[in-house]
């Protein structure tokens, strides 16, 4: 499993009161494949640009799809613009894929049997991993999780990121959805002067 795979996997079962965007979450998935990516050295990060590295082609497919959009050519791509670019409905990509793989299951969430369908995690070795990551308050896990809007209970005490590169990555991931969020408001009192107007004093 990826940083992206457990990411998705945690969102799935957050607080009922708080649901995780899906556009969000697309920009949060974007970075953990960048992260994975730079853990397994095929790329590098200088200043806020993303450098191509070596060729090892990641396992995971996901990734690996990943690795195979990654510009390769000057300039190199800025890290904000591959979270939008490799981030467009990047969470419905994933829910399919781990659907696939039997990762996640259809639940009905109402007693009668027409009511609407939900995906819930299926109880494997990948969700339990998953599980443990969180529960251990891995940094980037938690770091990725806070920027959705789920909050892992860390405290000051808790070991902080410390790779450079990867501190950038989600720096990034939290200004973008952050950038998004502002987008969501601004339509909101657009449409909301719309309706106004139609209505008239």
């Amino acid at each position: 499993m990826t940083t992206a795979k457990d990411l998705f996997i945690i969102t799935m079962a957050p607080k009922p009161d708080h649901a995780v965007g899906q556009g969000d979450l697309s920009l949060a998935l974007a970075g953990a494949e960048l992260i994975d990516l730079i853990g397994a050295g095929a790329v590098t990060v200088d200043g806020d640009r993303i450098v191509p590295g070596g060729p090892p082609a990641p396992d995971d497919r996901l990734l690996g799809e990943a690795a195979a959009l990654l510009t390769r050519h000057t300039p190199d791509e800025r890290i904000e613009d591959w979270l939008w670019r490799r981030g467009r409905d990047l969470a419905a990509t994933y829910r399919t894929a781990l659907e696939e793989d039997g990762e996640l299951t259809r639940q009905r969430s109402g007693r009668l049997s027409f009511g609407s369908k939900r995906v819930e995690p299926v109880d494997t070795p990948s969700r339990r991993r998953a599980a443990g990551r969180w529960e251990v308050k891995e940094p980037v896990l938690a770091a990725l999780a806070l920027a959705v809007g789920i909050d892992g209970g860390r405290s000051d005490d808790d070991p902080g990121l410390d790779d450079e590169a990867v501190t950038t990555v989600v720096a990034a991931v939290h200004d973008a959805v952050m950038e998004l969020e502002a987008v969501r408001q601004r339509r909101t009192i657009e449409n909301s002067a719309f309706a106004n107007l139609w209505r008239g004093p």
